[in-house]
C-alpha cells in the first residue's frame, strides 16, 4: 500500500506542481525569493515524502546562508536525496540537473520554468558555457544552487569518486561550497525499482568551504576537499548508529 500511495503521489504532484509553475511562466509570473518558482518544488517534494512515509531532520542549518548565493555539494544515493533537499532545507534551492530530465513531457518544462539549469555532460565545451552561465546566475540572483559531484548515484551505498565540473561552477562563481551528506536514503528506493521502503532521512551539513580567488586549475584540489569533508559527515552518521 505504500508503494501505491508513492507512486499515486509521485504523478498527481508532478503534474499539478508542473502545470503550475510552467503557467506562471507562461504569464510572466514575477520572480521573488520565496516566490511560486521556488515554493512548487518544496511542495512538490513534501507531497511526495509524506505518501512515502518519510521523514527527514536537517542538523547543520546555521552553515546556510538565507540570503548570499552559495552551492550546496550532497552524496547521491537515491531519488529520494532531491525530494529531501527540495522538501527541507531552509532555504529555496536550483540544481544542475542532466539534459534528459528536461525532455521528459511536462516536467522538463517545469524544471525550466523554475530556473533549474540544463547540463550535456557528453559536450565540453557547450558544457563549460552551461557552467559560466550558471555560476553568473548564482550570484546575481543569489542563488542556492544543488550539485551532485558524484554524477550519478551510488548503486553500493558506498561514497563514488567526485567529478571536476561542480568545482569548475564553484570556481566560476567564486562562491561557498556547503559539503552535505544524505543518509538513510540508500535502500527507500533502489535503482531500477518502484517500491519503497520507508525509513527516516538526515541531511547533515558541513561549514562551507570557501572559493573565492580560486581559478578552474583548482579544481581537483577543491573537489578532494569537498569530499572528504562529506566523508566526515558520513563518518558523523556511521558513529552515531554504532553508539545506538
Amino acid at each position: 500500500m505504500r508503494t501505491v500511495a508513492y507512486l499515486f503521489a509521485l504523478v498527481v504532484a508532478t503534474v499539478w506542481y508542473s502545470l503550475k509553475t510552467i503557467i506562471a511562466a507562461a504569464v510572466r509570473w514575477p520572480r521573488r525569493p520565496g516566490g511560486v518558482y521556488d515554493t512548487t518544488g518544496r511542495d512538490w517534494g513534501r507531497m511526495i515524502l509524506r505518501a512515502a512515509g518519510t521523514t527527514v531532520t536537517v542538523e547543520g542549518v546555521e552553515h546556510l546562508h538565507v540570503t548570499e548565493p552559495q552551492i550546496v555539494a550532497a552524496n547521491h544515493a537515491s531519488f529520494f536525496d532531491i525530494l529531501a533537499i527540495l522538501a527541507w532545507l531552509p532555504v529555496p534551492v536550483k540544481f544542475v540537473a542532466k539534459k534528459e530530465l528536461f525532455s521528459i513531457p511536462l516536467y522538463g518544462g517545469a524544471l525550466r520554468a523554475a530556473g533549474h539549469v540544463r547540463l550535456d555532460r557528453a559536450r565540453a565545451r557547450e558544457a563549460m558555457d552551461v557552467y559560466a552561465k550558471a555560476a553568473k546566475q548564482i550570484v546575481e540572483r543569489r542563488l542556492t544552487m544543488l550539485v551532485f559531484p558524484e554524477g550519478t548515484r551510488t548503486r553500493t551505498g558506498e561514497l563514488l569518486p567526485f567529478k571536476k565540473g561542480a568545482f569548475v561552477l564553484a570556481t566560476l562563481a567564486g562562491v561557498p561550497i556547503v559539503p552535505a551528506y544524505i543518509a538513510n536514503t540508500f535502500g527507500i528506493q533502489p535503482k531500477g525499482s518502484i517500491r519503497v521502503h520507508p525509513r527516516p532521512i538526515r541531511i547533515l551539513l558541513g561549514p562551507p568551504i570557501a572559493t573565492q580567488g580560486l581559478e578552474v586549475g583548482d579544481r581537483d584540489q577543491l573537489a578532494d576537499r569537498v569530499r572528504e569533508a562529506v566523508a566526515a559527515l558520513r563518518a558523523r552518521v556511521d558513529s552515531t548508529a554504532a553508539h545506538r
